[in-house]
């Protein structure tokens, strides 16, 4: 008699990771943070809700820029270049805006103007409106062709990136990283013939001093007036090479870089051909100075079920439905399953007490009054982060 075998169990119906997360990605991530096996619940990229990407930054990258610098946050890749182009002053331009009164000289008083600049010497609200009004810093970022599956090739810039772009400009002129004084380019007077570089006063330094000869107050120092000719325009191209989320901190580290990086040619006014020349001696090149190191955290809130407001902590912790987790740093993948997003902009650098320099929030109510103090500290402690990055592998920082 012959035996019949016996039929081997149906098998579970299974997906891998990839197609589960395309598929359910609100369950997915859910699953991962809701794990009752774990004391600190792991995202699905492995990190906890606190833990942020490794960061990583290379300066002086592209040749033909005045600064570069190529970023590295987790996936995301991104290069910064900036270029520095003359913009000529009109005449209600010089006006408006005129050349700030020294009547010091010569190289060392100018060290001592930069570095009173960077102290918050110059008046802040001067600084904002002359670089505000004439447009004197100019961001564009650009998305590569690959650099995220969103992006369709061949069509106008997205509202991802003009968003952005209006982003980073606003954060450049409320955090006045770069100040309106570096950027002019002054004239000391009509009496150009009087110095020179021999040694003697050079008029295109701004408060030079000259002998005044024969006549009345014979020995005693003329004070030349001094003129706004110019201004150097700085066009910031960022570019992302690879996008995985966190577009704007990826940017802003990149952009910071390359400003740091940046060194303007020695620019000044020539009388007998009346326009601007600039001079070829790289050592005579200024290097930009950036006042402080705003430095923003993004955190995106995840939500069990949708539901807004139900977690008071705002770390996950705690059972039951209505929970939410803060995550930092956020990628593509938790960005597209989170409906509120905070960003914190903070600065250690000006004095000894943290500043809170910016603070943007959009959708959601999960994040109150308690939760926006324990994102503060997160902050500062991704403040640290930057600091010792920074310090370490570009050359431009600290």
């Amino acid at each position: 008699m012959a035996s019949t075998a016996t039929p081997p169990p149906p098998t579970p119906l299974s997906f891998p990771r990839p197609i589960f997360a395309a598929l359910t990605p609100h369950p997915f991530l859910h699953a991962h943070l809701s794990a009752s096996k774990q004391k600190q619940p792991l995202r699905a990229n492995g990190r906890t809700a606190h833990e942020s990407r490794q960061l990583g930054v290379n300066t002086g990258s592209l040749t033909h820029c005045n600064g570069s610098a190529v970023v590295r946050v987790g996936n995301t890749a991104v290069v910064c270049g900036v270029r520095a182009e003359i913009l000529t002053a009109e005449e209600g331009t010089v006006d408006e805006f005129p050349a700030s009164s020294n009547t010091n000289g010569g190289d060392e008083d100018e060290d001592e103007e930069e570095n009173g600049y960077r102290n918050g010497a110059e008046d802040e609200r001067e600084r904002y409106k002359e670089i505000s009004a004439l447009r004197l810093l100019v961001p564009n970022v650009e998305l590569c062709t690959g650099s995220t599956p969103a992006l369709l090739p061949g069509n106008a810039p997205s509202a991802f990136a003009q968003t952005l772009v209006t982003r980073i400009r606003n954060l450049l002129l409320s955090t006045k990283v770069v100040g309106a004084r570096q950027l002019r380019i002054v004239h000391a007077g009509p009496d150009a013939s009087l110095g020179g570089d021999t040694g003697g006063p050079n008029p295109n330094r701004e408060g030079d001093e000259v002998m005044r000869e024969g006549g009345e107050g014979e020995g005693e120092m003329e004070i030349h007036e001094r003129l706004v000719k110019g201004y150097w325009t700085l066009y910031i191209d960022t570019m992302f090479i690879s996008l995985d989320g966190n577009a704007l901190d990826a940017a802003w580290l990149a952009i910071l870089s390359a400003l740091s990086d940046t060194r303007l040619p020695h620019a000044y006014f020539d009388d007998e051909l009346e326009m601007i020349l600039c001079s070829d001696d790289a050592a005579r090149a200024k290097k930009l100075e950036l006042a402080g190191l705003p430095v923003p955290s993004t955190f995106a809130v995840f939500e069990s079920d949708g539901r807004w407001g139900e977690d008071d902590d705002g770390d996950g912790e705690g059972e039951g439905e209505g929970k939410s987790w803060v995550l930092s740093d956020p990628d593509t993948f938790e960005e597209s399953v989170c409906q509120e997003s905070i960003t914190v902009v903070v600065d250690c650098s000006t004095s000894t007490k943290a500043q809170i320099r910016k603070i943007e929030k959009s959708g959601g109510g999960v994040v109150d009054r308690e939760v926006m103090k324990m994102l503060v500290k997160r902050s500062l402690e991704r403040w640290k982060e930057w600091k010792k990055t920074l310090s370490t592998n570009s050359r431009a920082f600290f």
